[in-house]
């Protein structure tokens, strides 16, 4: 079924993966001033709920994103709520869970709600409604390795996010080197509905916001 899935998705849909090198240092800083806090209520914070959360501020100015493609009209179905499938290496093959609503949930809710799941998904216990509904996938194989990747979209989904390694890098601000927390997003989007123009100010959009994050603690609804 998910090589079927996986068919489907390259056969029906013109992908195209847009890179992007992103600084997270900032980001990096504020997930280890957190993750105390994070523990004390029993939460493992990882950087995807702190990406999650930022990708659904931006979806704000591009709501076209978070939307699927009914095939059958033709049409776009641009959703209201932002519900994440997350792509989850399991010992029966990759799944996607989905965390339901990230629009109204604030980053530890996110964490505690992806973990529980995410376990649940790799001991086979999930719901056929856990593993369905999502509107845009994240996935990331950082903690593996690797600098960036071309993700086949999960359909009938339009847009997917690769999230890479976070590796120290020399760069060069205001003429002086530095060492900074670097990492490459790489999206992939459905050509008939986005467009690179459309792609490129979505991910720098979100690039903004993961470069100065504190506004991602506002997000408490």
């Amino acid at each position: 079924k998910i090589a079927e899935q996986m068919v489907l998705s390259k056969r029906t849909a013109p992908h195209f993966t847009y890179v992007e090198e992103v600084d997270l240092t900032e980001l990096v800083a504020m997930r280890t001033s957190m993750k105390p806090h994070a523990a004390q209520r029993g939460v493992k914070l990882t950087y995807i709920p702190l990406l999650m959360k930022a990708c659904s501020v931006v979806f704000r100015s591009f709501p076209n994103l978070n939307a699927v493609m009914d095939e059958e009209r033709g049409e776009l179905v641009v959703k209201g709520d932002h519900n994440f499938g997350i792509s989850c290496d399991t010992p029966n093959g990759l799944f996607v869970p989905v965390i339901r609503n990230i629009e109204q949930k604030s980053i530890l809710h996110i964490a505690a709600e992806m973990a529980e799941l995410v376990a649940r998904t790799r001991a086979g216990q999930a719901t056929r409604e856990e593993l369905s509904g999502s509107t845009f996938t994240i996935t990331s194989v950082g903690s593996i390795g690797g600098v960036f990747a071309t993700p086949i979209l999960n359909h009938p989904e339009v847009a997917i996010m690769g999230f890479n390694a976070i590796r120290d890098r020399a760069m060069v601000i205001d003429g002086e080197i530095v060492v900074r927390k670097m990492a490459y997003l790489s999206p992939s989007f459905d050509h008939r509905v986005i467009d690179g123009a459309i792609a490129a100010r979505f991910v720098a959009a979100l690039k903004e916001v993961l470069g100065a994050p504190e506004t991602l603690l506002l997000e408490l609804s």
